[in-house]
Parts: C-alpha cells; sequence; structure tokens
C-alpha cells in the first residue's frame, strides 16, 4: 500500500498538469473559435475571409478577443479598406466595414491597452495648413459604449511627413514608423502623450548592427518589448528589449519558422502569447494572416 501511495504521489502533479494544458488548449480554442491552435510552427488564420483578387496586410483583435479588424488592398495598392468580424453567439459574423472606414484609405490599426481607444493610419484630408496629404495617424474614443467621430492625431514634428502604424503603451507612448513622403528614410519613432497632447516624436534608439529601414512596430502595453519589421530585400521581423532608460538593446531576428519569405505587421495578443504578422511573397502578392505561440521568443536572451 505504501508502494502505491508513492507511485500515486510521483503520477499525481504529471496528471494534473496535462489536465490544465488540455483545458487551457480547450479555452483558446473556444476563445477564437478555432479547431487548431499553433505552437512554434505558424500556420494561416482565416484566410476565408479574403475575398479573390485582395490583398491581406494586417490583422488585430480588440482586448477582449471578441472584434478581429483587418486591412484589405486590391493588388495595385490603390485602396485600403479595414473590415471587422465579431463573435455573436458563439460564432464568428460575416465580415462588415469597420467604423472609421472611409472613401479613403485606412489601414495600420491598433487599439490601447484598455480598448477605449482605436488608433489607425489614414489618408483622408486633414485640412490642417502645413500638414501634407499622405498618410497620417488618426484615433477614436469609445463613450458609453459608442465609438466617437475620428478625429486626427498631431504629431507637431511629422506634419510634412508620411506617418502611419501606430500603437500606444500604458504609459500612452505612441509608436509608430514614419517616412518622407516618397517612403525613402522609413524609421521607428515615438511621442509621449501629455495632457491629451502628443509631444514632438523622436526617432526609437534600437540597437541593430544594420542601418536597413525600420517599419511597422509593435509596441507591448508594458513597453517592455517591441517587434518590428527591417526593410530589406524582404521584410524580416525583429524583437528588441527596453533596458529601461528609453533605449531598446538585445535585438534579435525572429526564428526562421516565422521568418521565412517576407512578413511584416506584427501583433500580439494581450496575454504575450500569440503573434499575428502578415507574411508572402511580395512578387507574387500571396499574403496571409499567420499565428504563432510566441512566449519563447520574448526572452531577451
Amino acid at each position: 500500500m505504501t508502494r502505491k501511495m508513492n507511485k500515486l504521489k510521483i503520477i499525481l502533479p504529471f496528471i494534473i498538469i496535462f489536465l490544465s494544458c488540455k483545458n487551457e488548449t480547450e479555452n483558446i480554442k473556444m476563445q477564437f473559435l478555432t479547431e487548431e491552435i499553433p505552437n512554434n510552427t505558424p500556420f494561416n488564420f482565416k484566410q476565408d475571409i479574403v475575398p479573390q483578387n485582395k490583398l491581406i496586410h494586417k490583422g488585430i483583435f480588440s482586448p477582449d478577443l471578441k472584434e478581429y479588424y483587418y486591412t484589405i488592398s486590391d493588388k495595385n495598392f490603390e485602396k485600403f479598406e479595414v473590415y471587422v468580424i465579431k463573435i455573436r453567439n458563439g460564432k464568428w459574423s460575416e465580415p462588415e466595414k469597420a467604423f472609421f472606414n472611409s472613401k479613403y484609405n485606412e489601414h495600420g490599426m491598433s487599439f490601447s491597452p484598455n480598448g477605449n481607444t482605436l488608433y489607425f493610419s489614414s489618408t483622408r484630408p486633414v485640412h490642417i495648413d502645413g500638414v501634407y496629404p499622405t498618410w497620417h495617424i488618426w484615433k477614436s474614443d469609445k463613450v458609453n459604449g459608442q465609438w466617437n467621430k475620428p478625429v486626427y492625431v498631431d504629431i507637431p514634428n511629422l506634419r510634412n511627413k508620411l506617418v502611419s502604424h501606430p500603437t500606444i503603451t500604458n504609459s500612452g507612448t505612441l509608436y509608430f514608423h514614419s517616412s518622407n513622403l516618397d517612403y525613402s528614410e522609413m524609421n521607428i519613432y515615438h511621442s509621449k502623450q501629455v495632457n491629451s497632447t502628443f509631444e514632438d516624436a523622436k526617432k526609437t534608439s534600437i540597437s541593430i548592427n544594420s542601418k536597413t529601414g525600420k517599419c511597422t512596430p509593435y509596441v507591448s502595453p508594458k513597453e517592455d518589448y517591441l517587434i518590428f519589421a527591417t526593410i530589406g530585400n524582404q521584410l524580416d521581423l525583429m524583437i528588441t528589449f527596453s533596458d529601461g532608460n528609453g533605449k531598446w538593446i538585445n535585438t534579435k531576428k525572429l526564428n526562421n519558422k516565422i521568418n521565412s519569405i517576407g512578413q511584416g505587421n506584427p501583433y500580439v495578443t494581450t496575454d504575450n502569447k500569440f503573434l499575428f504578422y502578415t507574411t508572402g511573397e511580395h512578387l507574387k502578392k500571396n499574403w496571409s494572416v499567420h499565428w504563432v505561440n510566441i512566449e519563447s521568443e520574448l526572452k531577451n536572451n
């Protein structure tokens, strides 16, 4: 009897761990309404919502994981629109245009950590002297359950630049990429919010050997890591970590299963578990959103 009890004491913790992992897997499947979830090998996420002869550029969730927003364009990159699907009665709804969609181009959306503000980039006119007609940042606030009319986010020293793909932290610091109007000299910048106004942007100091351009940043709400794409023969996803003093260090390329044929537009779920990103061959324009478990990559060594 004593021997059996000792065996049970050894086996029982493994049974508990197994059941716990199984329950977690089932819960995640229910959250995303999917039959399969990825480990360290990426695969497509809901490619069936991409219309024929269209390209998908980015996909993000609302913080509660009940809404999925994604950017669609034509293959000539002349018209960008954002669509949304929502979980209703245990099923994904049919796609519909996002509430902020307009006759202009919309892209590069992200939620504030609390889900009450949605930032995005748009080519809609600003109607302010000195602000060039190109991509700029806009935002909409949710008040009493309703989204307000989007307003222009002024980055004072970048009014004559292209500004796109915003992502914001708990502290209210906005990260984005900016470039000349011809897309040259693209890099990642950040701007601190003081009394609801954003200050002049500063180029984000990222420790990296290459002087290549950088774009499509995603910053964690705690501002402890930053994922972005480098611009070369293809886009490669990199991760860098905050040193706590305004610099980003220990920069490394994400693994080869993620970096395969060109990728960008990263987004990570609020539990720091899953990375969503766009991948595909540029010339073939066979793009799709992939997702993968990112936990092993969030280590800075």
